[in-house]
């Protein structure tokens, strides 16, 4: 399958050394598409995805980025140009997240998730649009399938992503006249990416792992893979009359 083989330019994944980002850029340059991707800290990870993409045949381009930046993020967009543009964007950033109950969390801890994730997304997407728009491109971002059916003490995850959601959905809208698509893939419970850190940490304990497998009528968790499927599939030509939706993958936890 090589949906992007003959797509010009570039895809950009943001969050790209993360668990589910790195799937997706492995997946859609298995695909076809040149990738550049993004990442904070981890170097040594961004470093080895970077020589995968590079050994499958694919151009690959890795920028530590401030995401906050708006003179950074600009900078390394319009760098994009000279390889054709960004004809797919894709956000998959974010940080590991607490699980807490609302009533534990601190406004100013809330405000700089929603900076931190909400003013990030909107930064990032912003200084792509020109370039989307060249391509009739589209844009894909990984949320929460917790938007839809909310699990005790996921308030400080789902709150941003739920404006995120919205944002696509304006996006939608308001960008379609110009060819450029706009939807979100809502991962469920997943033994890999945030999840897989949050089961390490201590943080899901083991009732809780087997009340959340209690909930998903397919009686297991997905995997990063599942979620770089739909986000693929989302990004290609094969879903060029899909625009303005979100995707739960979760097994059938919002079912």
């Amino acid at each position: 399958m090589e949906d992007f083989k003959n797509h010009n330019g570039i895809a950009l994944v943001v969050g790209g050394s993360g668990g589910i980002g790195s799937e997706i850029c492995r997946l859609i340059s298995e695909r076809g598409s040149n990738v550049a991707f993004t990442f904070h800290q981890n170097t040594e990870k961004a470093e080895q995805l970077k020589s995968e993409i590079l050994n499958q045949g694919s151009l690959c381009i890795s920028r530590s980025l401030n995401l906050s930046n708006v003179i950074e993020v600009n900078q390394f967009t319009n760098e994009l140009l000279d390889h054709g543009g960004i004809h797919s964007f894709i956000y998959a950033a974010g940080p590991t997240v607490p699980q807490k109950h609302l009533s534990n969390i601190e406004p100013a801890q809330f405000a700089d998730h929603l900076h931190q994730e909400v003013n990030s997304f909107f930064t990032t997407v912003s200084a792509t649009l020109p370039q989307l728009r060249n391509h009739k491109g589209s844009i894909t971002a990984v949320t929460t399938a917790a938007t839809d059916r909310y699990p005790i003490k996921d308030g400080l995850s789902a709150s941003p992503k739920a404006a995120i959601e919205l944002l696509i959905k304006g996006l939608a809208k308001e960008e379609g006249r110009y060819g450029v698509r706009a939807n979100a893939v809502g991962p469920g419970m997943l033994s890999d990416g945030m999840a897989e850190n949050l089961i390490n940490n201590g943080e899901y304990t083991q009732s809780d792992l087997d009340a959340a497998t209690a909930n998903i009528p397919l009686k297991r968790y997905g995997n990063a893979l599942d979620i770089a499927e739909a986000v693929c599939f989302l990004a290609s030509m094969r879903a060029n009359y899909i625009n303005g939706q979100i995707l739960n993958v979760d097994g059938g936890y919002t079912a």
